[in-house]
């Protein structure tokens, strides 16, 4: 309770019915991958300069198995390793939304935000969320965020609940409309651009296709989420979340009975200016990232720095962005540090299931069993026809994105292999682009190894199973648009 009474916003707060189910499931696929390098052989290929299979060089590796005791030390021994630093970005990163939403909560600029929209589009919500599918799609399909989905969820799911939705709306709105715009890559530099470098193939040619690709996956999405949202908007117990949202309607304060009062206060609306300024300046910082990327002025020293701004300054602004709101707001610096620790303790509970979902990638490595799942699937589809073979390879893809979630280490495994075979059975090298975009993005969030698809969930309290009783129908419309699109490039020739 507040001084006055009332309940006090609560922020993010993982709960234990969540967590703790979600946390086991990850912990058995670790255990399922220590099984698989006891029984496939360990093999690899030769890698070239630039770290891409050179065909024809697989070999079997002679020697033990890695041992078994080692799937339960992974979590540790995972960070000496090159996913470290990654992992502990991701593990920094949710800490800093933790404690940014708590100080916006508390602070009453989540109320500002959510008063501000409800009152101006509560006569056209649907018109609301198409422009914001859109806007997500069209971000993640020209520069290429995903992780950075992450701090837009609570957010959309708020709007979400307060406009007479569900939390699946608010996770449609923003985390998968992130993903979707991902696979329907138009200019992404992380699938679209990697690719065709990989392929020998101008970067970002054959637009025209992709373009036609994102408004079939724009539609579908936006038809579903709308169909979706009206059915929830008339019988609000139909949700699967409907008792979780009870309690987030509370947490988020969404009741919004003091609407105009909020409304009326000049220090939330400078407060709400401040804070949406920095998130949109992260956006400025994605757009300069991917334009000294495709104009190839960064020196190779500082690639990987450059291909990283998005996801920092989105951490960095998201966070100053929070604590100046706070500030501007009235709350003191002493009440500020004390409302973001009390945030990012509340969230924290995540940490695990990430080191879980780094532990798995991890013991792949480590037990050389990749490769060979390559090599033998490439044996199998050698003589087939173009369509099956198409469909194939699309279908390895995706089920390759359960291991590497990585976009561009999966383009590095396999495409080399992949182009060379798609040649041989007349299906063009742009057409393998469009299959490897179709299979990387929307997929992964239909996996437990998807640390970005845990966090979120975990953070609105959705538990995996609710989310796939959810989601999938969503998924099988969208592999039905994905295959009916890449049938029509192998009609064309695309």
């Amino acid at each position: 309770m507040d001084d006055n009474g009332n309940n006090k916003p609560q922020g993010l707060k993982i709960d234990k019915k969540t967590i703790i189910p979600i946390t086991a499931l990850l912990f058995g696929i670790m255990v399922f991958v220590g099984i698989l390098t006891q029984v496939v052989p360990r093999g690899e290929y030769r890698l070239d300069a630039n770290g891409s299979i050179i065909d024809g060089t697989y070999t079997l590796i002679e020697g033990g198995k890695l041992p078994f005791w080692r799937v339960f030390t992974a979590p540790v021994e995972v960070f000496g390793s090159s996913e470290a630093l990654f992992g502990i970005a991701i593990i920094l990163f949710i800490v800093l939304i933790g404690g940014t939403f708590m100080i916006l909560d508390r602070s009453r600029v989540l109320k500002y935000i959510m008063s501000s929209i409800v009152k101006r589009y509560a006569a056209k919500k649907y018109k609301l969320l198409a422009i914001i599918v859109f806007v997500c799609m069209a971000l993640a399909s020209t520069i290429g965020i995903l992780e950075e989905s992450i701090t837009l969820v609570p957010l959309a799911v708020a709007i979400s609940l307060a406009l007479g939705w569900d939390s699946f709306v608010g996770l449609g709105i923003s985390l998968i409309s992130i993903a979707f715009g991902f696979t329907a890559a138009t200019f992404n530099p992380f699938n679209v651009g990697v690719v065709q470098g990989l392929a020998g193939i101008p970067m970002f040619s054959g637009l025209w296709f992709r373009v036609l690709v994102f408004a079939a996956v724009y539609l579908s999405l936006t038809g579903y989420l709308i169909l979706y949202a009206k059915k929830i908007e008339k019988n609000p117990q139909k949700s699967l979340a409907y008792k979780n949202d009870l309690d987030l309607r509370e947490r988020f304060g969404t009741a919004l009975k003091d609407e105009e009062a909020v409304l009326a206060n000049p220090s939330l609306k400078k407060a709400t200016a401040t804070f949406v300024g920095c998130v949109l300046s992260v956006f400025a910082v994605s757009f300069v990232s991917l334009f000294l990327t495709k104009a190839g002025v960064v020196p190779e020293s500082l690639q990987m720095i450059v291909s990283n701004l998005p996801l920092a300054s989105m951490a960095i602004l998201f966070t100053a962005g929070g604590i100046a709101a706070g500030k501007t707001a009235g709350m003191s610096e002493k009440t500020l540090l004390r409302t973001f620790g009390e945030g990012a303790k509340a969230i924290a509970p995540c940490a695990p299931m990430i080191i879980f979902v780094m532990s798995i990638t991890y013991l792949l490595k480590q037990g050389k069993i990749i490769h060979t799942i390559l090599y033998h699937t490439y044996n199998l589809i050698d003589d087939l026809s173009p369509a099956t073979s198409l469909l194939l390879i699309f279908l390895f893809i995706i089920l390759l994105e359960f291991f590497i979630g990585s976009s561009t280490a999966k383009a590095f495994l396999i495409i080399p292999i992949v182009i060379q075979l798609a040649v041989l059975l007349g299906i063009t090298k742009q057409t393998v682009v469009i299959a490897y975009s179709l299979s990387d993005g929307f997929c992964n969030l239909l996996y437990p190894t998807s640390g970005i698809m845990i966090i979120a969930i975990g953070i609105v309290n959705i538990s995996y199973g609710k989310f796939l009783r959810w989601s999938w129908k969503l998924f099988a419309v969208e592999l039905i648009v994905s295959v009916s699109m890449l049938m029509l490039a192998l009609a064309i020739g695309y």
